[in-house]
């Protein structure tokens, strides 16, 4: 920015001169620069060399030159161009084909000599209008610039922090390691005494369980051996074994006279010590008459189906009710269609009889004493062990994190003197009619409707995109959220000087790829004083 607002100061300073301009006498529509080919006592040779003419021939309104070059100051040539002096302002040049056309192209009027055009010579109120606005932009340029040599102060001493902080977290996680490794040895010496007594206290448990398991098991053997005796002649006969169908061996349904002997180890009864062998053939299958007692099948229970079949039929003074658990049939009067319907209803609401399991274990349902105090203490003491290390070990890695963050960002391309910095970890929004658009430096650009929808992604963080001379100028953002059956969002980021750090604009010059102004200190720099190029010069 400072080296266009130089070069047009600098043409302000050749039109300028404290009011009063020297016209220099040389062909019309000439520029000063080029003065020294318009020799009016030489012939004139054209600018691009093809012939050479008597000077008189010089804007004679006739094109003698292929380049136009004979013809400056009329429309004589369709390739030729006229130079407006403009004394005042900006000189600028202008076709040929307009000189004279009743227009006023030149704000000195210059261009409309012979044409009849009314016009009037701006050139000094255009000039004095923009000498206010480049003195403006020299003003913020140097607000800018002096902003920036702050900033750069901030970041080199941030950058010092940082190192700083980075060094003594170095030295931290040394001292962590140490702690780790050492806590590692402390909770593995104490779990080990844990282990084994926990281990101990286990295998004690399964023996107690073993023996309770044993005693009930005696029990119910005893009772199922009285169960059995029906004639109480201390003997469990074929007989008395045989009304036990859940015994049946190859399920058929029937306990064979054959099948009960072989239950009881081929003999025709057994008593009680004898009892003991079979019963270990015999227990996992056998319902105690006791339970299976107190394990009679529900009473089958209505739907809401059969109560509105009860309903129907005894508002109609039937005797017929719905089947029984048995599910014998009934008896009805109804016609055959009738009888199919109810038959298939009934079959699918038929409740299926309840299958009768073996008594539950009650030592299943004991749970294991507590530890005894010393193994407790051990227990709690390898917990501690654990707690402290798990802490030291999340401490550790804390410490990691920070390493890393902190070498990223004292290791990013903030400029060329770390200009940038402030940025790092900065968000600025631009809110638009429609979208509300954020850009994070260094991460991320994003788009979210401004009435509700999800936000898109319009580019990660990708590198500085400016041209060599001005690599920081610009940024580029790249692998957003893909567009539908398109590229990915991409955003480029251009940077201009400001005081004030913002977003100006956004817009969308291509499908899919946005464009973003964005104003900052950071880019601004040191401008030429103004006083020295408006009076460098003294002359036209």
């Amino acid at each position: 920015m400072s080296c266009a607002l130089l070069l047009l100061l600098m043409s302000l300073a050749l039109a300028i001169r404290t009011g009063a301009a020297v016209e220099i006498q040389r062909p019309r529509g000439v520029p000063l620069s080029k003065r020294q080919f318009y020799e009016e006592n030489k012939p004139f040779t054209c600018l691009d060399g093809s012939s050479t003419i008597p000077f008189d021939r010089v804007n004679d309104d006739y094109c003698d030159c292929r380049d136009g070059s004979d013809e400056p100051g009329t429309a004589a040539c369709p390739n030729g161009s006229f130079h407006c002096t403009n004394a005042g302002f900006r000189p600028t040049f202008i076709p040929s084909s307009r000189i004279n056309d009743g227009i006023c192209d030149c704000c000195d009027t210059t261009d409309e000599y012979n044409s009849g055009a009314t016009c009037q010579n701006t050139c000094r109120e255009m000039g004095r209008k923009e000498r206010e606005s480049l003195q403006i932009m020299a003003e913020i340029t140097k607000e800018g610039f002096m902003l920036k040599q702050q900033l750069i102060h901030e970041a080199k001493r941030g950058q010092e922090d940082k190192q700083g902080k980075l060094t003594e977290l170095q030295g931290s996680k040394k001292g962590l390691e140490e702690k780790v490794e050492a806590l590692r040895t402390v909770k593995e010496t104490a779990e080990d005494p844990e282990k084994e007594a926990k281990e101990l206290h286990l295998k004690a448990w399964e023996e107690q369980k073993e023996l309770i398991r044993m005693e009930k098991d005696k029990t119910r053997m005893a009772e199922a051996f009285l169960e059995l005796d029906d004639d109480a002649d201390g003997y469990v006969s074929v007989a008395e074994l045989q009304s036990h169908l859940e015994l049946d061996p190859d399920s058929d349904g029937s306990l064979t006279e054959t099948e009960t002997q072989g239950l009881l180890g081929g003999a025709d009864k057994v008593d009680t010590s004898a009892f003991e062998t079979v019963w270990s053939g015999i227990k996992d299958k056998y319902l105690s008459e006791v339970s299976q007692g107190q394990s009679d099948p529900p009473a089958p229970v209505e739907t809401p189906q059969e109560e509105e079949t009860r309903d129907f039929v005894s508002d109609h003074d039937s005797d017929h009710y719905p089947e029984d658990y048995a599910g014998e049939e009934e008896d009805v009067e109804d016609d055959e269609e009738d009888d199919d319907h109810e038959e298939e209803e009934e079959e699918e609401e038929k409740v299926p009889p309840t299958v009768q399991t073996p008594e539950k274990r009650e030592d299943d349902e004991v749970s294991m004493p507590p530890y005894d105090t010393e193994t407790q203490s051990l227990i709690d003491a390898a917990q501690k062990a654990r707690d402290d290390f798990d802490e030291a070990e999340r401490a550790l890695r804390q410490v990691d994190d920070q390493m890393k963050n902190l070498e990223k960002e004292i290791g990013f391309d903030f400029g060329p003197s770390a200009e940038f910095a402030y940025l790092y970890s900065q968000c600025y929004e631009l809110s638009t009619s429609e979208y509300i658009y954020r850009l994070c430096p260094f991460n991320r650009v994003s788009q979210k409707p401004k009435f509700g929808g999800s936000e898109t992604n319009l580019g990660l963080w990708g590198q500085w995109a400016g041209p060599e001379d001005n690599l920081y100028s610009v940024m580029k953002y790249d692998h957003g959220q893909g567009c539908w059956q398109g590229p990915n969002r991409s955003t480029t980021v251009k940077l201009t000087c400001g005081k004030e750090t913002v977003v100006t604009s956004t817009s969308e010059p291509s499908r899919c790829e946005y464009l973003m102004e964005f104003t900052t200190p950071a880019v601004c720099q040191e401008p030429a004083s103004l006083d020295e190029v408006l009076h460098g010069h003294t002359e036209l």
